[in-house]
Protein backbone atom coordinates (compact mmCIF):
# COMPACT_ATOMS: atom_id res chain seq x y z
CA UNK A 1 0.00 0.00 0.00
CA UNK A 2 2.03 2.95 -1.24
CA UNK A 3 1.26 6.51 -0.27
CA UNK A 4 -0.62 8.24 -3.03
CA UNK A 5 -3.81 9.96 -4.08
CA UNK A 6 -6.09 6.98 -3.34
CA UNK A 7 -8.94 8.06 -1.08
CA UNK A 8 -9.45 6.57 2.38
CA UNK A 9 -12.60 7.02 4.50
CA UNK A 10 -12.59 9.57 7.33
CA UNK A 11 -13.99 6.84 9.57
CA UNK A 12 -14.77 3.19 8.94
CA UNK A 13 -18.08 3.23 7.03
CA UNK A 14 -19.63 -0.15 7.85
CA UNK A 15 -20.78 0.51 11.47
CA UNK A 16 -22.66 3.85 11.57
CA UNK A 17 -24.05 3.29 15.08
CA UNK A 18 -20.86 2.16 16.77
CA UNK A 19 -19.58 4.27 19.67
CA UNK A 20 -16.57 6.41 18.77
CA UNK A 21 -16.32 8.47 21.97
CA UNK A 22 -17.55 8.55 25.57
CA UNK A 23 -18.85 11.58 27.43
CA UNK A 24 -18.88 10.20 30.93
CA UNK A 25 -21.08 7.12 30.68
CA UNK A 26 -22.81 8.33 27.50
CA UNK A 27 -21.56 7.03 24.18
CA UNK A 28 -21.39 9.16 21.02
CA UNK A 29 -22.03 7.17 17.87
CA UNK A 30 -20.43 7.53 14.47
CA UNK A 31 -23.45 9.22 12.84
CA UNK A 32 -23.47 12.02 15.41
CA UNK A 33 -19.73 12.43 15.11
CA UNK A 34 -19.96 12.89 11.34
CA UNK A 35 -22.76 15.43 11.77
CA UNK A 36 -20.64 17.41 14.23
CA UNK A 37 -17.68 17.25 11.85
CA UNK A 38 -19.71 18.59 8.93
CA UNK A 39 -21.23 21.39 11.03
CA UNK A 40 -17.81 22.50 12.27
CA UNK A 41 -16.20 22.21 8.83
CA UNK A 42 -18.83 24.60 7.46
CA UNK A 43 -17.76 27.22 10.03
CA UNK A 44 -14.03 27.05 9.38
CA UNK A 45 -12.36 29.98 7.62
CA UNK A 46 -10.37 29.57 4.41
CA UNK A 47 -6.79 28.83 5.43
CA UNK A 48 -3.95 26.38 4.99
CA UNK A 49 -3.33 25.41 8.62
CA UNK A 50 -5.25 25.27 11.91
CA UNK A 51 -3.83 25.23 15.43
CA UNK A 52 -5.82 22.47 17.10
CA UNK A 53 -5.77 23.45 20.78
CA UNK A 54 -8.82 21.46 21.94
CA UNK A 55 -8.31 19.86 25.36
CA UNK A 56 -11.51 17.80 25.34
CA UNK A 57 -10.65 14.69 23.30
CA UNK A 58 -14.00 14.57 21.46
CA UNK A 59 -13.66 18.24 20.56
CA UNK A 60 -10.13 17.57 19.32
CA UNK A 61 -11.28 14.59 17.26
CA UNK A 62 -14.13 16.60 15.73
CA UNK A 63 -11.84 19.54 14.95
CA UNK A 64 -9.10 17.27 13.57
CA UNK A 65 -11.54 15.64 11.14
CA UNK A 66 -13.23 18.94 10.17
CA UNK A 67 -9.88 20.59 9.37
CA UNK A 68 -8.93 17.63 7.17
CA UNK A 69 -12.33 17.68 5.48
CA UNK A 70 -11.65 21.29 4.45
CA UNK A 71 -8.35 20.23 2.89
CA UNK A 72 -6.35 21.95 5.64
CA UNK A 73 -3.60 20.74 7.99
CA UNK A 74 -3.77 20.47 11.79
CA UNK A 75 -0.88 22.08 13.68
CA UNK A 76 -0.20 20.10 16.87
CA UNK A 77 1.94 22.17 19.27
CA UNK A 78 4.09 20.26 21.79
CA UNK A 79 2.76 22.45 24.61
CA UNK A 80 0.09 25.05 25.33
CA UNK A 81 2.63 27.61 26.52
CA UNK A 82 1.73 30.93 24.82
CA UNK A 83 5.31 31.37 23.62
CA UNK A 84 5.32 27.98 21.90
CA UNK A 85 1.90 28.52 20.30
CA UNK A 86 2.84 32.05 19.25
CA UNK A 87 6.04 30.81 17.60
CA UNK A 88 4.16 28.18 15.59
CA UNK A 89 1.45 30.68 14.63
CA UNK A 90 4.14 33.05 13.40
CA UNK A 91 5.67 30.34 11.23
CA UNK A 92 2.28 29.65 9.57
CA UNK A 93 0.79 33.12 9.03
CA UNK A 94 -2.34 31.83 7.23
CA UNK A 95 -3.45 29.77 10.21
CA UNK A 96 -6.29 30.09 12.70
CA UNK A 97 -6.88 28.34 16.04
CA UNK A 98 -9.59 26.02 17.36
CA UNK A 99 -10.37 25.29 20.99
CA UNK A 100 -12.76 25.60 23.88
CA UNK A 101 -11.17 28.77 25.31
CA UNK A 102 -9.28 31.44 23.42
CA UNK A 103 -5.56 31.87 24.01
CA UNK A 104 -5.38 35.64 24.51
CA UNK A 105 -1.64 35.92 23.86
CA UNK A 106 -1.90 34.39 20.37
CA UNK A 107 -3.24 36.85 17.81
CA UNK A 108 -4.84 34.59 15.19
CA UNK A 109 -8.50 34.10 14.20
CA UNK A 110 -10.30 31.86 16.68
CA UNK A 111 -12.99 29.20 16.15
CA UNK A 112 -14.79 27.95 19.24
CA UNK A 113 -15.38 24.19 19.50
CA UNK A 114 -18.12 23.26 21.97
CA UNK A 115 -20.14 20.37 20.55
CA UNK A 116 -22.11 18.45 23.15
CA UNK A 117 -23.01 15.45 21.06
CA UNK A 118 -26.19 13.68 22.09
CA UNK A 119 -26.89 11.32 19.15
CA UNK A 120 -30.03 13.29 18.31
CA UNK A 121 -31.39 13.47 14.76
CA UNK A 122 -28.25 11.92 13.38
CA UNK A 123 -29.52 10.44 10.13
CA UNK A 124 -27.17 8.25 8.11
CA UNK A 125 -25.07 10.11 5.55
CA UNK A 126 -22.26 9.00 3.25
CA UNK A 127 -18.87 8.80 4.95
CA UNK A 128 -16.47 11.32 3.36
CA UNK A 129 -13.01 10.28 2.23
CA UNK A 130 -9.63 12.01 2.23
CA UNK A 131 -6.76 11.65 -0.26
CA UNK A 132 -4.18 9.28 1.17
CA UNK A 133 -1.40 11.83 0.70
CA UNK A 134 -3.28 14.69 2.37
CA UNK A 135 -1.07 16.14 5.14
CA UNK A 136 -3.50 15.75 8.02
CA UNK A 137 -1.15 17.12 10.65
CA UNK A 138 2.18 18.70 11.40
CA UNK A 139 3.38 17.07 14.61
CA UNK A 140 6.13 18.76 16.60
CA UNK A 141 8.78 16.96 18.61
CA UNK A 142 8.68 17.52 22.36
CA UNK A 143 11.98 19.38 22.63
CA UNK A 144 13.45 16.81 25.04
CA UNK A 145 16.69 16.76 23.02
CA UNK A 146 16.61 20.27 21.53
CA UNK A 147 14.29 22.65 19.70
CA UNK A 148 10.88 21.24 18.59
CA UNK A 149 10.80 20.21 14.92
CA UNK A 150 7.74 19.81 12.65
CA UNK A 151 7.00 16.52 10.87
CA UNK A 152 4.29 16.08 8.24
CA UNK A 153 1.79 13.27 8.81
CA UNK A 154 -0.13 12.02 5.76
CA UNK A 155 -3.65 10.67 6.24
CA UNK A 156 -2.81 7.22 4.88
CA UNK A 157 0.16 6.86 7.23
CA UNK A 158 -1.97 7.74 10.25
CA UNK A 159 -4.71 5.32 9.21
CA UNK A 160 -2.29 2.50 8.53
CA UNK A 161 -0.49 2.95 11.87
CA UNK A 162 -3.81 2.89 13.75
CA UNK A 163 -4.78 -0.31 11.97
CA UNK A 164 -1.43 -1.91 12.81
CA UNK A 165 -1.80 -0.84 16.45
CA UNK A 166 -5.34 -2.25 16.65
CA UNK A 167 -4.10 -5.50 15.12
CA UNK A 168 -1.27 -5.74 17.66
CA UNK A 169 -3.12 -4.72 20.83
CA UNK A 170 -6.90 -5.05 20.42
CA UNK A 171 -7.81 -7.79 17.98
CA UNK A 172 -10.54 -7.92 15.32
CA UNK A 173 -14.01 -6.69 16.25
CA UNK A 174 -13.26 -6.11 19.93
CA UNK A 175 -13.87 -2.33 19.94
CA UNK A 176 -11.96 -1.43 23.09
CA UNK A 177 -12.76 1.70 25.09
CA UNK A 178 -9.71 3.91 25.68
CA UNK A 179 -8.85 6.32 28.49
CA UNK A 180 -5.61 8.29 28.11
CA UNK A 181 -3.46 10.58 30.23
CA UNK A 182 -1.59 11.94 27.18
CA UNK A 183 -2.93 14.90 25.17
CA UNK A 184 -4.24 14.41 21.65
CA UNK A 185 -1.68 16.89 20.27
CA UNK A 186 1.17 14.49 21.06
CA UNK A 187 1.85 11.83 18.38
CA UNK A 188 1.50 9.07 20.96
CA UNK A 189 -1.88 10.42 22.09
CA UNK A 190 -3.04 11.09 18.53
CA UNK A 191 -2.26 7.57 17.36
CA UNK A 192 -3.56 5.65 20.37
CA UNK A 193 -6.80 7.56 20.96
CA UNK A 194 -8.04 9.72 18.07
CA UNK A 195 -6.80 7.52 15.21
CA UNK A 196 -7.74 4.33 17.06
CA UNK A 197 -11.31 5.71 17.19
CA UNK A 198 -11.32 6.80 13.54
CA UNK A 199 -9.48 3.88 11.94
CA UNK A 200 -9.05 1.20 14.61
CA UNK A 201 -12.64 0.46 15.61
CA UNK A 202 -12.22 1.74 19.19
CA UNK A 203 -13.79 4.53 21.26
CA UNK A 204 -11.97 7.28 23.19
CA UNK A 205 -13.03 8.87 26.48
CA UNK A 206 -13.48 12.62 25.96
CA UNK A 207 -12.73 13.99 29.41
CA UNK A 208 -9.52 15.25 31.00
CA UNK A 209 -7.97 12.36 32.94
CA UNK A 210 -4.69 13.55 34.39
CA UNK A 211 -4.98 12.63 38.08
CA UNK A 212 -5.40 9.03 39.35
CA UNK A 213 -8.92 9.65 40.68
CA UNK A 214 -9.96 11.07 37.29
CA UNK A 215 -8.58 7.98 35.57
CA UNK A 216 -10.42 5.63 37.90
CA UNK A 217 -13.71 7.45 37.40
CA UNK A 218 -13.35 7.55 33.61
CA UNK A 219 -12.52 3.85 33.42
CA UNK A 220 -15.52 2.99 35.59
CA UNK A 221 -17.83 5.00 33.32
CA UNK A 222 -17.07 2.86 30.27
CA UNK A 223 -17.88 -0.79 29.63
CA UNK A 224 -15.22 -3.44 29.16
CA UNK A 225 -12.90 -4.01 27.39
CA UNK A 226 -11.02 -1.02 28.82
CA UNK A 227 -7.60 0.20 27.71
CA UNK A 228 -5.42 2.70 29.57
CA UNK A 229 -2.95 4.73 27.49
CA UNK A 230 -0.42 6.35 29.78
CA UNK A 231 3.21 7.00 30.75
CA UNK A 232 5.56 5.60 33.41
CA UNK A 233 5.13 8.78 35.46
CA UNK A 234 1.34 8.39 35.55
CA UNK A 235 1.56 4.64 36.21
CA UNK A 236 3.77 5.26 39.22
CA UNK A 237 1.37 7.93 40.52
CA UNK A 238 -1.61 5.55 40.19
CA UNK A 239 0.19 2.81 42.09
CA UNK A 240 1.16 5.08 44.97
CA UNK A 241 -2.47 6.18 45.51
CA UNK A 242 -3.69 2.59 46.01
CA UNK A 243 -7.07 3.52 44.50
CA UNK A 244 -9.21 0.56 43.32
CA UNK A 245 -9.31 0.47 39.51
CA UNK A 246 -11.57 -1.73 37.37
CA UNK A 247 -9.86 -4.61 35.53
CA UNK A 248 -8.21 -3.55 32.28
CA UNK A 249 -7.90 -5.36 28.99
CA UNK A 250 -4.57 -3.67 28.41
CA UNK A 251 -2.23 -0.88 29.53
CA UNK A 252 -0.10 0.88 26.92
CA UNK A 253 2.89 2.94 28.03
CA UNK A 254 5.32 5.17 26.12
CA UNK A 255 7.36 8.43 26.17
CA UNK A 256 10.01 7.02 28.56
CA UNK A 257 11.53 3.60 29.37
CA UNK A 258 9.35 1.51 31.68
CA UNK A 259 11.14 -0.43 34.40
CA UNK A 260 10.15 -4.14 34.57
CA UNK A 261 9.45 -3.78 38.30
CA UNK A 262 6.97 -0.97 37.67
CA UNK A 263 5.35 -2.92 34.82
CA UNK A 264 4.94 -5.99 37.04
CA UNK A 265 3.39 -3.91 39.84
CA UNK A 266 0.98 -2.31 37.35
CA UNK A 267 -0.07 -5.68 35.92
CA UNK A 268 -0.87 -6.92 39.41
CA UNK A 269 -2.77 -3.76 40.38
CA UNK A 270 -4.79 -3.39 37.16
CA UNK A 271 -5.30 -7.10 36.37
CA UNK A 272 -4.15 -6.56 32.80
CA UNK A 273 -0.98 -6.82 30.71
CA UNK A 274 1.32 -3.82 30.25
CA UNK A 275 2.80 -3.22 26.81
CA UNK A 276 5.27 -0.53 25.79
CA UNK A 277 5.26 1.25 22.44
CA UNK A 278 8.47 2.22 20.69
CA UNK A 279 8.44 5.00 18.14
CA UNK A 280 9.30 8.60 17.40
CA UNK A 281 7.54 11.65 16.02
CA UNK A 282 9.22 11.16 12.66
CA UNK A 283 7.95 7.59 12.10
CA UNK A 284 5.11 7.23 14.57
CA UNK A 285 4.79 4.04 16.63
CA UNK A 286 6.60 1.12 15.02
CA UNK A 287 7.14 -1.62 17.63
CA UNK A 288 6.05 -2.93 21.03
CA UNK A 289 6.96 -5.31 23.81
CA UNK A 290 5.38 -6.77 26.92
CA UNK A 291 7.88 -5.42 29.41
CA UNK A 292 7.65 -8.16 32.05
CA UNK A 293 8.20 -10.90 29.45
CA UNK A 294 11.15 -9.66 27.42
CA UNK A 295 13.51 -6.72 26.90
CA UNK A 296 13.20 -7.24 23.14
CA UNK A 297 10.96 -5.25 20.80
CA UNK A 298 8.86 -6.61 17.92
CA UNK A 299 8.14 -4.44 14.89
CA UNK A 300 4.53 -4.06 13.79
CA UNK A 301 3.51 -6.21 10.84
CA UNK A 302 5.13 -5.01 7.61
CA UNK A 303 7.82 -2.90 9.30
CA UNK A 304 11.50 -3.81 9.41
CA UNK A 305 14.92 -2.48 10.36
CA UNK A 306 17.66 -1.26 8.02
CA UNK A 307 21.14 -0.72 9.44
CA UNK A 308 23.76 1.33 7.62
CA UNK A 309 26.92 1.61 9.66
CA UNK A 310 25.94 3.16 13.00
CA UNK A 311 22.63 4.47 11.62
CA UNK A 312 19.28 2.70 12.05
CA UNK A 313 16.22 3.13 9.84
CA UNK A 314 12.70 1.72 9.90
CA UNK A 315 10.96 0.98 6.62
CA UNK A 316 7.34 0.09 5.85
CA UNK A 317 4.67 0.36 3.18
CA UNK A 318 3.03 3.43 4.73
CA UNK A 319 6.30 5.35 5.14
CA UNK A 320 7.35 7.49 2.19
CA UNK A 321 10.97 6.48 2.71
CA UNK A 322 13.05 4.75 5.40
CA UNK A 323 12.96 6.90 8.56
CA UNK A 324 16.06 7.38 10.71
CA UNK A 325 15.62 6.26 14.32
CA UNK A 326 17.30 8.26 17.11
CA UNK A 327 18.46 5.19 19.04
CA UNK A 328 21.20 2.58 19.01
CA UNK A 329 19.57 -0.78 18.17
CA UNK A 330 20.76 -4.37 18.15
CA UNK A 331 19.15 -6.33 15.29
CA UNK A 332 17.97 -9.72 16.61
CA UNK A 333 16.44 -10.94 13.34
CA UNK A 334 12.80 -11.85 12.63
CA UNK A 335 11.91 -8.14 12.88
CA UNK A 336 12.99 -8.04 16.52
CA UNK A 337 15.52 -5.72 18.12
CA UNK A 338 16.96 -4.65 21.44
CA UNK A 339 17.15 -1.01 22.43
CA UNK A 340 20.67 -0.07 23.52
CA UNK A 341 20.05 3.60 24.27
CA UNK A 342 19.54 6.87 22.46
CA UNK A 343 22.38 8.02 20.24
CA UNK A 344 22.44 11.35 22.07
CA UNK A 345 22.19 9.48 25.39
CA UNK A 346 25.75 8.11 25.44
CA UNK A 347 28.13 9.87 27.80
CA UNK A 348 31.94 9.75 27.57
CA UNK A 349 34.06 10.79 30.56
CA UNK A 350 37.78 10.02 31.03
CA UNK A 351 37.68 7.44 28.24
CA UNK A 352 34.73 5.61 29.80
CA UNK A 353 31.16 5.33 28.48
CA UNK A 354 27.79 5.27 30.15
CA UNK A 355 24.14 5.77 29.24
CA UNK A 356 22.33 8.75 30.73
CA UNK A 357 19.12 6.72 30.91
CA UNK A 358 20.91 3.93 32.78
CA UNK A 359 22.40 6.45 35.23
CA UNK A 360 18.89 7.83 35.75
CA UNK A 361 17.53 4.33 36.35
CA UNK A 362 20.16 3.63 38.99
CA UNK A 363 19.43 6.96 40.68
CA UNK A 364 15.72 6.10 40.74
CA UNK A 365 16.48 2.81 42.53
CA UNK A 366 17.75 4.59 45.63
CA UNK A 367 15.11 4.22 48.36
CA UNK A 368 13.51 7.61 48.98
CA UNK A 369 14.04 8.91 45.41
CA UNK A 370 10.64 9.35 43.74
CA UNK A 371 11.75 11.06 40.51
CA UNK A 372 15.06 11.95 38.90
CA UNK A 373 16.89 12.76 35.69
CA UNK A 374 20.58 12.72 34.75
CA UNK A 375 21.56 14.92 31.81
CA UNK A 376 24.52 16.81 30.38
CA UNK A 377 24.16 20.59 30.63
CA UNK A 378 25.43 22.95 28.00
CA UNK A 379 29.24 22.75 28.11
CA UNK A 380 30.91 25.60 29.95
CA UNK A 381 34.12 26.85 28.34
CA UNK A 382 37.20 25.80 30.26
CA UNK A 383 35.45 23.13 32.36
CA UNK A 384 35.17 19.39 31.98
CA UNK A 385 31.78 18.14 30.79
CA UNK A 386 30.07 16.19 33.56
CA UNK A 387 26.52 14.98 34.02
CA UNK A 388 24.15 16.88 36.28
CA UNK A 389 21.11 15.51 38.09
CA UNK A 390 17.80 16.87 39.31
CA UNK A 391 16.20 14.71 42.00
CA UNK A 392 12.93 14.55 43.92
CA UNK A 393 13.70 12.99 47.32
CA UNK A 394 11.95 14.81 50.18
CA UNK A 395 13.58 12.81 53.00
CA UNK A 396 17.15 12.60 51.69
CA UNK A 397 19.93 15.17 51.57
CA UNK A 398 22.07 15.67 48.49
CA UNK A 399 25.15 14.11 50.18
CA UNK A 400 23.07 11.07 51.17
CA UNK A 401 21.89 10.60 47.60
CA UNK A 402 25.43 10.88 46.21
CA UNK A 403 26.76 8.43 48.81
CA UNK A 404 24.15 5.86 47.82
CA UNK A 405 24.74 6.45 44.11
CA UNK A 406 28.51 6.04 44.28
CA UNK A 407 28.02 2.40 45.28
CA UNK A 408 26.12 1.81 42.01
CA UNK A 409 28.13 3.59 39.30
CA UNK A 410 31.68 4.44 38.31
CA UNK A 411 32.73 7.55 40.29
CA UNK A 412 33.61 9.47 37.10
CA UNK A 413 29.88 9.55 36.26
CA UNK A 414 28.68 10.93 39.58
CA UNK A 415 26.51 13.94 38.68
CA UNK A 416 27.83 17.36 39.70
CA UNK A 417 25.78 19.22 40.56
CA UNK A 418 23.05 17.03 42.02
CA UNK A 419 20.14 19.24 43.02
CA UNK A 420 16.97 18.35 44.92
CA UNK A 421 13.67 19.82 43.70
CA UNK A 422 10.05 19.53 44.89
CA UNK A 423 9.14 18.22 41.42
CA UNK A 424 10.70 17.90 37.98
CA UNK A 425 9.54 20.15 35.09
CA UNK A 426 7.72 17.41 33.20
CA UNK A 427 5.37 18.29 30.36
CA UNK A 428 1.90 16.86 29.70
CA UNK A 429 3.26 13.50 28.52
CA UNK A 430 5.82 13.17 31.31
CA UNK A 431 8.83 14.19 29.23
CA UNK A 432 11.50 16.61 30.37
CA UNK A 433 12.19 19.26 27.71
CA UNK A 434 15.85 20.14 27.65
CA UNK A 435 15.13 23.87 27.87
CA UNK A 436 13.18 23.31 31.10
CA UNK A 437 16.03 21.29 32.63
CA UNK A 438 18.56 23.97 31.79
CA UNK A 439 16.27 26.67 33.19
CA UNK A 440 15.92 24.77 36.50
CA UNK A 441 19.68 24.25 36.69
CA UNK A 442 20.34 27.93 36.05
CA UNK A 443 17.74 28.99 38.64
CA UNK A 444 19.26 26.73 41.30
CA UNK A 445 22.78 27.96 40.55
CA UNK A 446 21.77 31.63 40.76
Amino acid sequence: MELGHSALPLIHPDRPLRTVAWRGARGVNQRQFLRDVRELAARLPPATHALNLCEDRYHFMTAFAAVCLRGQTNLLPPSRAPGVIGEIAGAYPRCYALGETECADVRVPWVRVDHDAANADSAAQPVPSLPGDHVAALAFTSGSTGEPQAHAKAWQGLVHTAQLSAQRFIGPGLGANIVATVPSQHMYGLETTVMMALAGGCAAHAGATFFPADLRDALRQMPAPRVLVTTPVHLRACLTTALPFPPLHLIISATAPLEPELAAAAEAAFSGPVHEIYGCTEAGSVASRRTVHSPDWQFYTGLSLIQQGDANFVQGRHLRRPVALPDVLEDLGEDRFRLCGRSADLLKVAGKRASLSELTTRLMRIPGVSDAVVFVPEPVQGSDMRPAALVVAPDLSEPQILKALETMIDPVFLPRPLIRLPCLPRNAVGKLPRAALLAELERCRA
